[in-house]
């Protein structure tokens, strides 16, 4: 088994608060040898990771004193044993309530910040991140601090650890169509702050196409598309987000695999999938992650990438589920730098930055020992 300690600390500097969490994940021997850390060190993208679910439980305390929301929680210790779930809905009932304590600008850039620090750490290059307005305008939280805070971060991770990042406003899927398309409204004024538009939420019985009028009009603004499907959901909500929608990236997508047309067209397209194995086992999408069908999406030519979803939850930033799923999987060196390269062309980058991460990741494998 891998073993894992994590250690939640906070450093402050001179105008803003550093949260620190740093999992140290231990090498283990498997039949192809040590596992090293060189899948953590690889340059990758994270395409697949939804900013409100990095909330740490460390700073989820702090934040419900900073600004007096109570919680059912009264410790850490008492949060990370809630962490346990059975389904999506089950994990969508904490990460709300602990939503509730975003409120400033501040807390939303101290809270992207955090995870620009950790996936920095893990070699993320380019990071491309959910955010879902509807949690918090919903409550009253203005757009602005939030879309703000969060892109004052982006900002900061750029001139601190040379990271590029784009940021993708998700619709809940739970709430009226009509609710998101007052939200793709409201975002117009922040419009050069988003790279595109997403559908996360709860799946099941809330089928992608009920928001073609909403996708349909941020395209027309010159958004990218994305969309959850294939999670829990059949194989038919794929079809929906792709040809409905318009889908140029599908998150997760497991249920593909029980189609065997949808598979053939996901393969002859190349769309690129967002594949979360820590988040799948900690939502029963599968038992264990030996069980993960991430190799055989990859043995059929699927284009695949690893994320982490929502770490704070799910066991494991970027480098865990990098680490963990070549463990799990028996993953060779080479098959997780293909991984890392299919992230990297799978982004929106325009061309000729995406052929300059791709080189730079190229550059990493020509110092491998």
């Amino acid at each position: 088994m891998l073993s894992t300690l994590v250690v939640y600390g906070v450093a402050r500097s001179s105008n803003r608060i550093l949260w620190i969490s740093t999992r140290i994940v231990c090498c283990r021997r498997s039949e192809r040898g040590v596992v090293s850390e060189f899948v953590r060190e690889l340059p990758k993208a994270e395409l697949h990771l939804h900013i409100e679910g990095t909330l740490e439980p460390a700073m989820l305390v702090s934040l419900s004193g900073r600004n007096h929301v109570p919680l059912r929680y009264s410790s850490v210790a008492e949060i990370e044993a809630a962490l346990q779930f059975t389904n999506l809905q089950s994990f969508l009932d904490v990460y709300y309530e602990a939503a509730g304590t975003l409120l400033t600008r501040q807390d939303f850039f101290d809270l992207t910040f955090a995870y620009l620090q950790r996936a920095a750490a893990d070699g993320v290059v380019h990071a491309e991140i959910f955010f879902d307005p509807q949690t918090h305008t919903e409550r009253g939280v203005p757009f602005d601090a939030v879309i703000g805070g969060i892109s004052d971060a982006l900002a900061a991770g750029h001139a601190e650890f040379g990271m590029s990042s784009g940021l993708i406003m998700c619709f809940l899927r739970h709430l009226p169509a009509g609710r998101a398309m007052d939200t793709l409204e409201a975002a117009m004024p922040f419009r050069d702050q988003l790279l595109g538009v997403g559908l996360d939420s709860s799946e099941v019985g809330h089928p992608p196409g009920a928001f073609a009028g909403v996708f349909a009009a941020a395209r027309a603004e010159g958004l990218r598309l994305v969309s959850h499907a294939g999670e829990e959901g059949p194989p038919e909500y794929v079809w929906e987000a792709l040809d409905v929608l318009g889908a140029e990236r599908i998150d997760h997508g497991n249920r593909a695999l029980e189609d065997a047309a949808l598979v053939t067209r996901l393969v002859a397209e190349q769309v690129p999938l967002t594949v979360c194995p820590f988040s799948n086992v900690k939502l029963a999408v599968v038992d264990r992650l030996e069980d993960h069908p991430l190799r055989r999406m990859i043995d059929l030519g699927l284009n695949v990438s690893i994320n982490s979803d929502d770490p704070s939850y799910f066991g494991g930033y970027i480098g865990d589920n990098y680490v963990g799923t070549q463990v799990a999987l028996r993953f060779s060196d080479d098959e997780m730098a293909g991984i890392a390269r299919n992230s990297l062309r799978a982004s929106f980058v325009p061309d000729h930055e995406k052929q300059a991460l791709v080189a730079n990741l190229d550059e990493f494998l020509s110092h491998r020992p």
